[in-house]
């Protein structure tokens, strides 16, 4: 179909198309996507193809496995059109489900290869999805929106307090994806664990940690689809809008709270948090200086790095300004400026502290007092030898490069031991060679109450019956498919082959 005919088909389904969505109002590219299908193969994007071990050689993906993708893709945006527009799910399965629809392919497929059952449990889980997706990300119209929306994020990262060591952490964290997501030009973006591990400059098990733990359970960062192979997991930027989680303890009070407590409360001591509810750091100089040697966890540490980073955003500060404005603890302050000190990192006139002139160097920071006559800090290489955790971001990155190269060659050796199906083409349609039953057992496992028998143990197996016919069948919950179903599509495969053979 011609470009140009796009309209009058989306012109002459109008009045029906509107009779099934409601009042709910459509853009014209998801009215088209509906009707008409992907014709400018958008969501075809990974589907029919992948890259082989070597990173280069681009494998062609089976015709039915990468026609599955692309629908369920198509899918999904179909279901996220019509969150968004307010519809329901019931509007949703009238869209996907209607003979006229092409959008709808994929869904009509499993119902007919599956049953109706599974395609509305397919169409129920898509829903959720999506309205899950709708209900924290919102629609950005341009670039420059998005942009404002990373800007407005950044700003309040900035002024959030993150209190505690694991605090920190996160907050390292969530700097490597707002970089990720500056590069994507939006809230959404794509980053594997390792990737934004490295560009935090912490371990994968310590991100998974803190991510777990605050960055989504606070609204911060939501993944919305695991990655695969080569291609990274789908991430939204949130505003922090979500709440820690109560689990009745203290102990979760003291991660994003002072450790320093009251001995006891007829004192009135610290009645509140020690740090100030708001803060005030430059991200910037921290995504730029997390990644480096220097601050990795035994060395100079987050303390550091925030400490740093709020000194660069405001200078000359005295010691309770720096706690309210890092959110680090009093004690944590002093040692940490102590140890900056030590490496000629910062100086202090009185009880004022500021960075040193020529401190930020080695990032191309250069600060507006430095001189060419002022004595230069320590560079940062020196140290990370001096903690000795030199070459420790160098070493993280060789040990995932491994683990990348050991995943693909699984994945590899995965594809290679997967039989393709086998077919033959007549009259211009292809014909499936129907295999062998995988279900069929040997006669000895066979119970004589029409249970399974284990083969190792000789104890009869609960979830699996054995049917008249010998068939193993396994009996679960999630069963869609009754035995008759399934025997029906074996032997409409194995007459339609012996009709052509």
């Amino acid at each position: 179909m011609t470009d140009n005919n796009h309209p009058a088909l989306s012109q002459r389904n109008t009045t029906a198309f509107r009779g099934i969505v409601g009042h709910a109002q459509l853009p014209s590219a998801a009215t088209d996507l509906i009707l008409l299908g992907d014709l400018t193969g958008r969501y075809a994007t990974g589907s029919y193809s992948r890259l082989a071990s070597d990173g280069r050689t681009v494998i062609p993906r089976g015709d039915r496995q990468g026609a599955a993708e692309h629908g369920h893709r198509i899918t999904a945006a179909i279901a996220c059109h019509v969150a968004r527009a307010g519809g329901s799910i019931d509007q949703l399965t009238q869209l996907l489900l209607h003979p006229e629809h092409e959008g709808g392919r994929h869904t009509r497929g499993i119902a007919l290869r599956s049953g109706q059952t599974r395609a509305l449990d397919y169409i129920r889980r898509v829903w959720a999805s999506a309205s899950d997706a709708i209900s924290s990300t919102r629609a950005l119209g341009s670039r420059h929106e998005a942009y404002e929306v990373l800007a407005a994020l950044r700003d309040r990262i900035e002024t959030t307090p993150w209190r505690g060591e694991r605090g920190r952490t996160a907050l390292r964290v969530l700097r490597a994806h707002l970089n990720f997501a500056e590069i994507a030009g939006g809230p959404l973006h794509h980053a594997s664990e390792r990737q934004a591990a490295e560009e935090a400059g912490v371990s994968r098990t310590t991100l998974r940690v803190v991510y777990e733990t605050v960055l989504r359970p606070r609204g911060w960062l939501r993944r919305l689809r695991v990655g695969h192979g080569r291609e990274g997991s789908t991430w939204y930027l949130g505003d922090g809008g979500g709440k820690i989680p109560d689990c009745g303890g203290p102990a979760l009070l003291s991660r994003f709270r002072s450790t320093q407590f009251p001995p006891d409360p007829a004192l009135e001591e610290w009645t509140t948090p020690e740090t100030a509810t708001t803060a005030d750091i430059d991200s910037t100089v921290l995504g730029q200086l997390m990644g480096h040697d220097a601050f990795a966890h035994h060395a100079l540490g987050s303390a550091a790095l925030i400490l740093i980073s709020a000194l660069h955003q405001r200078p000359d500060q005295t010691v309770a300004e720096l706690v309210g404005t890092s959110s680090v603890s009093r004690a944590t302050t002093y040692r940490t400026l102590k140890r900056l000190a030590d490496h000629g990192l910062v100086q202090h006139t009185g009880e004022t502290w500021t960075l040193a002139p020529r401190a930020l160097e080695g990032i191309g920071i250069r600060l507006p007092d430095a001189d060419n006559n002022h004595t230069s800090a320590q560079g940062w290489a020196k140290v990370a030898e001096q903690h000795g955790t030199w070459s420790i971001a160098a070493r993280r990155k060789a040990l995932h490069t491994a683990e990348r190269a050991a995943y693909q060659k699984a994945l590899d050796r995965f594809t290679e031991h997967r039989s393709r199906a086998l077919v033959i083409v007549r009259d211009g349609r292809q014909v499936l060679v129907p295999v062998p039953r995988p279900d069929e057992i040997p006669p000895t496992w066979l119970a004589p109450d029409g249970r399974v028998l284990d083969p190792v143990t000789g104890r009869p197996v609960a979830d699996w019956r054995v049917a008249t016919d010998g068939r193993l069948i396994l009996i679960t919950p999630s069963d869609q498919r009754s035995y008759d179903e399934l025997a029906a599509a074996h032997a409409e495969a194995l007459s339609e082959w012996e009709s052509v053979a």
